[in-house]
């Protein structure tokens, strides 16, 4: 078996709407481009994958697929993952993450639809399904994020995050506000998505641990790792770090050595696809430690997010990006969390779902290749 094609599509998605996550990301436009790749192999199998995000258009790296990471497709054997992915780290330099995160996802689709198997299986099946949690934008104030978190509990759904306003006084009558409105029992964390200093980073940790939050996510910025070592010195509420550094394997082995953070975290776009991300996922389990799998933009990729998740026994949680409308386009049935709050892993070979075929032709802008 060998790949005989690599194509990029580009299409159009609209009316998307508002999101706001830090001082930094935020997606106000309403539209993007997206980006449907297709790896075809000479025995007519074809893997897929997204790129692009309602905040990253797709159009932003689209050409580095078919430059700098065809040349090492084309005539290759498809199930040669890792050799492949190795020899696109080697191009990182010129080719995002992203873009390799990409591939890595659409060989692994190739990879399971050959094997008659869903992807969680192929990894080897741990569960079927897993609890969901809310994610949250920032919203405009304290009873905002009460009231979307009841709405969630209500829902079914097992836990609720916090991205706050990013101003530590404010940021704590949030989390107050929040275990207040959803009682003692119920599951909260905080994503505080790098925006503070170590002394507002230790004020606004002490007050989360004291509400009971099950983690305090990416208080400072991932540069500052020596600091996350002294919060932890001071803090008892577990600390999650690792979401932002790009790369491999390699980049989580001074987190883990320094002892910086208490879980270990990935996904597809920063650490590229599921290749690096299962084997972080096992460096994880070695030292005893969860790997929390962060959501990765788009449909496609939040489907092979779930996938590993199904596949390891040290995530417990899969993440929903709020509003879910923000994030999902592209698929004819996307992820759906259940009155049980469980998402569950999709059954058929590969990647296991089905593109709207017809969408990306009427939104098709031009192909690539």
């Amino acid at each position: 078996m060998k790949i005989d094609h690599v194509s990029l599509t580009y299409f159009k998605w609209e009316n998307i709407p508002p999101t706001h996550y830090t001082v930094g990301s935020s997606n106000m436009v309403g539209s993007t481009m997206m980006g449907l790749l297709t790896i075809r192999t000479d025995d007519g199998i074809e893997g897929n994958a997204f790129l692009g995000t309602a905040m990253v258009p797709a159009t932003n790296d689209g050409e580095q697929i078919i430059r700098w990471l065809k040349p090492l497709l084309m005539d290759a054997d498809p199930l040669e993952r890792e050799r492949i992915h190795q020899a696109m780290r080697k191009r990182s330099r010129i080719a995002t993450w992203r873009t390799i995160g990409a591939v890595d996802v659409a060989l692994w689709d190739i990879a399971g639809k050959a094997a008659g198997m869903p992807l969680h299986r192929l990894m080897g099946t741990f569960r079927h399904a897993v609890p969901a949690y809310a994610s949250s934008q920032i919203l405009p104030d304290a009873k905002a994020y009460a009231d979307e978190a009841l709405s969630f509990k209500a829902r079914g759904w097992g836990a609720y995050k916090i991205h706050p306003p990013q101003k530590a006084k404010v940021d704590i009558g949030v989390a107050e506000a929040v275990r207040a409105a959803v009682g003692d029992d119920y599951t909260i964390m905080f994503d505080a998505a790098w925006c503070y200093g170590y002394e507002d980073a230790l004020k606004v940790g002490f007050a989360c641990q004291r509400l009971d939050y099950l983690w305090y996510e990416d208080p400072l910025t991932e540069e500052e790792i020596y600091r996350y070592v002294d919060l932890k010195k001071k803090l008892d509420i577990p600390v999650m770090a690792t979401e932002y550094p790009a790369g491999g394997l390699d980049t989580y082995a001074i987190w883990i050595t320094e002892r910086a953070t208490d879980y270990l975290r990935g996904d597809i776009p920063q650490k590229g696809g599921l290749t690096t991300m299962l084997k972080t996922a096992h460096l994880a389990e070695a030292f005893g430690m969860k790997y929390e799998i962060h959501h990765s933009g788009n449909s496609l990729n939040n489907v092979a997010n779930l996938h590993l998740a199904c596949a390891i026994r040290n995530c417990d949680w899969f993440e929903v990006l709020l509003p879910d409308a923000s994030h999902k386009y592209g698929l004819v049935e996307d992820i759906v969390v259940d009155a049980k709050g469980l998402a569950h892993a999709p059954q058929k070979p590969g990647l296991g779902v089905e593109i709207d075929r017809a969408l990306i032709k009427r939104m098709t802008a031009g192909v690539i290749e």
